[in-house]
């Protein structure tokens, strides 16, 4: 019965995201900006009347060369349907926005079957080959759209923890951090719950503060394919609050704030960044301790929190170019996940060579410093655990037309799966995005 119900709620879902796409907030040119261009005007009618479409597919082949559990690795795709609704526009509901993004993910396990780190080798890596329902929310602004709350299935990585210079990466932890996504259920890529978000900008729009509270465990564990809404007992509630300041308006590049095709890369940092934000997580449910038992043997009970901070900024600016640096750092209790404290930096310059202003370039480094808890369960299972597993990626995005991006990029791990017999590694590979 209830995968049925998820089903039916997943299938009106989608009708109601295909009755009402978003209004951009500027015209798109779809002929210059998609590959699939405007439909024979039918795309920019559906603009101009509030109705907006975004298409995209990415591909990635990476592949551990050196280290790690065994050399190799498979290709992996990502298909992604985003739909957002102006209500106004459609049906006279001033401040209503409804936003949907539907997304199929499949292909290898570069990490499970070769690499085993715990800081992952691919964002669009899944456990589970699936098409899934990511976004499907409604949100109503209020107070000349200081303030607004949104309901429905959503990801707290869409805004939560965000780092727009990092977005370039193509490993896990430059967006929801390395601690938070070990955790038991955040709502993170690609499995997301169902909540409240609250969101309060001043008027200037430079300050904010938001906070979020969905189900503590996303989806169905028991059903991992397909999207499904389930309140079981002992899910418990997952909570985060983030407040921030933005000394710089910028153009924002996140796919679900924008549609894709309307704006390329060099647009999109317009403005440049600029921004400082500090957070706080919990869940309500408590976990078993990793060590810590009671009097009669049975493991302590802990609520999992944690906390970060977080800055990006423009650096340098030039005519054709750009240069900008982020750093983002937090930690856990360390009760009940592996990672106890992380850190992530790096830089992203665009223009960089010559007559290429529209690529980018980018160089990252992240660590996670492992909690002596998990240290000391793995040494009980006979596992030696180090102290840091870290890792640093470069790579370059050539942005071969408005439509199509090549990136070719290498990973270095130390210490992957924070496990001393496993030898540090190397990856090597390649993504593909397309704007359909």
């Amino acid at each position: 019965m209830q995968k049925t119900i998820s089903r039916l709620l997943a299938a009106a879902t989608m009708i109601l995201g295909f009755s009402a796409f978003a209004a951009a907030e500027a015209e798109p040119d779809y002929g210059a900006n998609t590959l699939t261009g405007d439909w024979d005007g039918l795309r920019n009618d559906w603009n101009k009347h509030g109705l907006a479409l975004d298409l995209g597919y990415k591909w990635e082949m990476l592949r551990v060369t050196q280290g790690g559990l065994r050399k190799g690795g498979r290709p992996l795709g990502q298909f992604d349907l985003k739909a957002k609704a102006d209500m106004e526009k459609l049906a006279g509901w001033e401040g209503g926005t409804v936003y949907v993004n539907f997304m199929y993910d499949g292909g290898g396990k570069t990490n499970r079957d070769h690499m085993g780190s715990l800081l992952g080798v691919s964002n669009t890596e899944v456990p589970v080959s699936t098409w899934r329902l990511f976004h499907a929310w409604v949100e109503q602004s209020f107070a000349n759209d200081q303030g607004s709350l949104l309901a429905g299935i959503y990801p707290i990585d869409s805004e939560f923890q965000v780092l727009e210079s990092a977005a370039l990466f193509v490993q896990p932890p430059y967006g929801p951090s390395s601690d938070l996504a070990l955790t038991r259920g955040p709502s993170i890529f690609n499995n997301s719950a169902f909540g409240l978000r609250a969101k309060w900008v001043s008027a200037d729009k430079k300050l904010y503060a938001m906070g979020a509270v969905l189900d503590g465990i996303p989806g169905d564990p028991q059903h991992p394919q397909g999207t499904h809404i389930k309140f079981a007992k002992g899910d418990g509630a997952m909570q985060i609050v983030e407040v921030g300041f933005k000394p710089r308006d910028h153009i924002s590049a996140l796919p679900e704030k924008a549609v894709e095709g309307t704006e390329t890369p060099a647009q999109a940092d317009e403005e440049g960044f600029g921004k400082y934000a500090v957070g706080y997580w919990r869940y309500t449910a408590k976990v078993n301790d990793l060590v810590d038992v009671d009097a009669s043997g049975n493991p302590e009970r802990r609520r999992s929190a944690g906390w970060y901070a977080l800055t990006e900024h423009t650096l340098w600016r030039w005519r054709t170019g750009d240069l900008a640096g982020f750093l983002r750092f937090g930690g856990t209790d360390g009760d009940s996940t592996a990672i106890k404290r992380f850190r992530d930096f790096g830089v992203r310059v665009r223009g960089l060579l010559p007559g290429r202003e529209d690529d980018v370039f980018g160089l990252a480094h992240t660590r996670g410093g492992i909690g002596d808890k998990f240290r000391t369960s793995q040494a009980v299972a006979g596992v030696t655990a180090t102290t840091v597993e870290s890792t640093t990626e470069i790579t370059y995005r050539i942005q071969v037309n408005n439509w199509l991006g090549v990136q070719p990029l290498m990973q270095r791990y130390r210490n992957p799966g924070a496990n001393a017999a496993v030898p540090n590694a190397t990856v090597i590979g390649v993504k593909v995005d397309l704007v359909l």
